[in-house]
């Protein structure tokens, strides 16, 4: 993360830059300065996951109790010292660092399978040399901030300019992260979290003033540094001739000085000695090497310019510059259209603003400045009539609201607020917080207390702050711009087309977003793009389908309803663009993904009316529509019958069962057993918690269940919230270590008293919830089986995704919208009455029309057998007999015999186990 080899550089190169400090003492200081106002530290939540997931354990799934009780500790140490934390999440990938992104999770990949090696030769957890956090810990963590009581904001862009723009505005005591990007933003202080001591608030600042004065450059020139060192949107590789050429020519190399520590001091010499002499008279192109990179580069420098800031190196209007009110600016460009992308000046102060660029079609949107704000404001333009959005401004706050404009209606309609700013309107509050439009959302959201800042600088408006504002306000732009003054980039500028055109839905999943409400909602409405990082799955190991593929069904199901078929239904929904990590995705593309019609009682229903409508009535229908996303809406009256908290653990198990054949009785066993023993244990039961050893299996069991949860989470908030996010909290219904505990047991035969720990009410209760789970499963034709049926432990394997054998990979449901898994195994075909079937050896003859081929695993010994006899068979389902192999694929239960008695076109079908032949 960040510019490459800084850390190191400042670690042993320029050592004097790092500076311990007391937060404690620094938050004194800051009262003393500006009476009455609260220190506040902004941090960077993903840069601080490791740091404060602190137990032992991580393989297993998570101990997610005591991390919640390490938040907890840590939320209380600075709230002791009065400093406030604002937390920053990272809300999006941008399209810039989309490569480094996927190079990150490939190596993540790498890491896996050497996990997995580890556990299988030696049964135990790794050192924490190859730590990695548990599946879905930035996300749980954001609702654990919230639940704590803490500000805790999702960003619209990547977080690092979001934090470093909040830092400098808000006037903040300082930033708390890792990441040497904050050392080459002009903002408040930044504070090392990794050399944080909690018990004395300790830590280290390092000092972007220093690090100027030890490379002879000013704090201008940093960005300049940064890139031509490489960052997350510069490849490292791309100046690497430039930077040795600098080092070569560099007269004051530091023998004891290591050669990356050598080639900064070199590159900065070059800056200062060479560049800086022509600075104002040749362009950046006419001194540095940029070549075809030249629009990427500058990209790269303007990405560290916060609002209202400028670089001394964008100087003069380059080719092909949009001129607002006459004043020229620098510019920034996509590296792959080349096409510089136009920055605009106010006419006032004089400073450059970045115009935004549209990642989809290359192309740039203008940005101007508010005079008395200095901030920018975006120009939005139709994408039909290619005309510019009014932005609307409230004569009171001065906060900018861009407004949509029907074509056919005067009045502009709100649509969002400055990403920047974070300034807004009432949006889907707490119904107890007396705030904003009476609008449906999640019922344990809670609106953090407004920030006291220094005098001289704004106050940022909390999320519904203000329900009035005016639409008197015109385009911020000069009415004398002509499109001819485009001619050098494009014939037209295009607005960035969102999959959803309702405004005020979008302004809706808007606030959820940056409220850290929701998750990937507005990812999915916006831009039509979503990601999911590395997950604990073994990739040698296909008896278990990778949680992108289980969970896929429930997301296009979640596509169809937030993004419906077009306008009236009259055209099909776009298909979404997945970023899903999985075993054989080389991540060069996107999965183009399509939503999948929904099955709910009475249709489904529009977002206004989940989102908009308090009547208590259509809670019914949140409740349909999310059961509908999992396609259960057949098992409403058994999950309906269940008691808070167990419900959405119910429904995700059920969906679990029916989709993954592999799963079994002893499966279901240990997952409810350890989320009703979890009830009773105390933090420090837990940590002393000792496993016998590790099973592989049981680990990817723990991260796929926990993947689940984060998709109760993406449907819960696309339905209007109809369950408490509370319930599925991982804190609340699963801990790792427990679960693999119960595996064990479960697997060596437990009994189910033994399991919830000779408790009688958690006995009754267990087998209340296994009644409902497996009761709801029989409706899908799914049995749910012990594995001690099984031969052998290591049932059929099937191909991963790609392969098209498995049921998800296709994203088809079994409510009549494809063949079931159990459905695509091998086929038997024989002439003759069903009842006669028993004891017969029936020929491997041929696959059964229109399913997909299985390919054979010649790993599997009952792949060997050429034909195969039936035990037993009762009326039209065939009955294994004992100590049977289950049949190759995902199925542990079926294997689908087609028999007919008389003419071919007349056959009947009957399913069940076999067990394999001799011949």
């Amino acid at each position: 993360m960040g510019v490459r080899g800084l850390q190191g550089f400042v670690g042993s190169t320029c050592p004097h830059i790092c500076t311990v400090v007391n937060f404690k003492e620094l938050a004194e200081q800051h009262r003393n300065k500006y009476p009455g106002c609260t220190p506040t530290i902004v941090v960077d939540a993903m840069c601080c996951l490791r740091y404060w997931y602190t137990p032992q354990s991580w393989i297993c799934g998570g101990q997610w109790r005591e991390y919640f009780s390490a938040l907890q500790d840590f939320v209380k140490t600075f709230t002791a010292v009065g400093i406030k934390l604002i937390f920053f999440f990272d809300g999006m990938v941008e399209q810039d660092k989309r490569d480094e992104w996927v190079k990150r999770r490939l190596k993540n990949n790498r890491e896996i399978s050497r996990i997995f090696h580890y556990i299988k030769s030696r049964k135990e957890q790794p050192g924490r040399n190859m730590f990695f956090i548990p599946s879905g810990l930035a996300i749980f963590t954001r609702f654990a901030l919230k639940t704590l009581g803490q500000e805790t904001l999702c960003s619209l862009q990547e977080a690092d300019y979001e934090v470093a723009s909040y830092g400098l505005q808000n006037n903040c005591l300082g930033i708390l992260g890792e990441d040497t990007d904050y050392l080459i933003y002009d903002t408040c202080p930044y504070f090392s979290i990794s050399e944080l001591c909690l018990e004395s608030l300790d830590t280290v600042m390092l000092c972007r003033e220093k690090l100027c004065e030890s490379l002879d450059i000013s704090l201008a020139d940093l960005p300049l540094l940064a890139c031509l060192l490489g960052n997350d949107i510069i490849p490292e590789g791309m100046f690497e001739s430039f930077r040795y050429k600098c080092l070569s020519s560099y007269t004051s190399v530091k023998e004891n000085f290591d050669k990356k520590g050598n080639i900064i001091l070199a590159v900065a010499d070059h800056i200062s000695k060479v560049l800086r002499l022509h600075q104002g008279e040749k362009k950046l192109e006419d001194m540095l090497p940029l070549g075809p990179n030249k629009a990427l580069f500058y990209k790269g420098v303007a990405s560290y310019l916060l609002p209202g800031q400028k670089s001394p190196w964008f100087f003069q209007k380059p080719k092909g510059l949009i001129t607002l009110d006459k004043e020229v600016g620098s510019i920034s460009s996509d590296p792959e259209s080349k096409q510089e992308v136009p920055m605009c000046t106010d006419p006032e102060s004089k400073q450059g603003v970045p115009v935004c660029t549209d990642p989809e079609s290359k192309q740039g949107i203008p940005m101007c400045t508010d005079p008395e704000s200095k901030q920018e404001v975006p120009v939005c333009t139709d994408p039909e009539s290619r005309q510019g959005v009014p932005v609307c401004m409230d004569p009171e706050s001065k906060q900018r609201i861009p407004v949509s404009t029907d074509l056919d209606s005067k009045p502009g309609v709100p649509v969002c607020v400055d990403p920047d700013s974070k300034e807004g309107f009432p949006l889907c509050t707490h119904p107890e917080s007396k705030q904003g439009v009476p609008v449906y959302t999640h019922p344990e959201s809670k609106q953090g207390d407004p920030m006291c800042t220094h005098a001289e600088i704004n106050q940022k408006s909390p999320l519904g702050a203000d329900p009035e504002f005016k639409l008197e306000a015109g385009v911020c732009t000069n009415p004398e711009i002509k499109k001819e003054d485009l001619v050098t980039m494009e014939p037209e500028v295009k607005l960035q087309v969102t999959m959803v055109s309702d405004p005020e839905i979008l302004k809706v999943a808007r606030a959820h977003h940056v409220q850290a409400e929701s998750y990937l909602v507005y990812n999915i409405m916006s831009s039509g793009e979503i990601e999911c990082s590395n997950t604990l799955e073994d990739a040698l190991d296909q008896a278990l389908p990778s949680q992108a593929f289980v969970y896929r069904p429930v997301r296009q199901r979640v596509y169809s309803l937030l993004l419906g078929g077009g306008q009236d239904g009259a055209s099909p929904c776009p298909a979404v663009k997945e970023w899903f990590v999985y075993s054989g995705n080389p991540l060069r593309h996107p999965d183009l993904v399509r939503p999948l019609q929904m099955n709910v009682p009475g249709g489904t229903p529009n977002l206004k009316l989940l989102w908009l409508n308090q009547d208590p009535g259509l809670q019914v229908r949140r409740v349909d529509a999310l059961l509908g996303c999992f396609d259960l809406s057949s098992s409403r009256e058994e999950l309906q019958a269940v008691e808070d908290p167990w419900k959405a653990l119910c429904c995700l198990l059920i969906y679990l069962f029916v989709q993954v054949d592999t799963l079994c009785l002893e499966d279901l066993h240990a997952f409810i057993a350890q989320a009703l023993c979890l009830q009773g244990k105390s933090t420090v039961q837990l940590v002393d918690l000792q496993l016998d050893y590790i099973d592989p299996r049981a680990v990817q069991l723990g991260s796929l269940l926990v993947r689940g949860l984060t998709t109760l989470i993406l449907v819960n908030s696309a339905c209007g919230f109809p369950w408490r996010t509370s319930d599925f909290m991982p804190w609340n219904v699963f801990d790792g270590k427990l679960f693999h505990q119960k595996y064990l047991q479960s697997e060596k035969g437990y009994t189910v008293e033994a399991l919830v720990e000779q408790n009688r009410s958690r006995l009754t209760k267990f087998h209340a919830l296994k009644a409902v789970v497996c009761k709801a499963c029989v409706k899908e034709n799914r049995r749910i089986v012990s594995r001690q049926h099984w031969r052998s432990p290591q049932p059929g394997r099937w191909g991963r995704q790609g392969s098209g054998s498995h049921r998800t990979s296709s994203g088809y449901s079994r409510a009549g919208h494809g063949p079931h898994w159990r459905d695509q195994g091998p086929v038997l075909l024989k002439q003759g009455n069903p009842n006669d079937l028993t004891g017969q050896s029936l020929k491997l003859l041929q696959r059964c029309p229109g399913l997909k081929p299985v390919p054979p695993r010649g790993t599997g010994p009952w792949w060997r057998h050429q034909s195969l006899e039936v035990v037993e068979i009762d009326s039209m389902s065939l009955t294994i007999g004992e100590d049977t192999h289950p049949p190759p694929g995902p199925s542990s239960e079926f294997l689908t015999v087609v028999v007919w008695d008389g003419p071919a076109s007349i056959r009947q079908q009957a399913c069940g186990r076999v067990r394999g032949g001799s011949g």
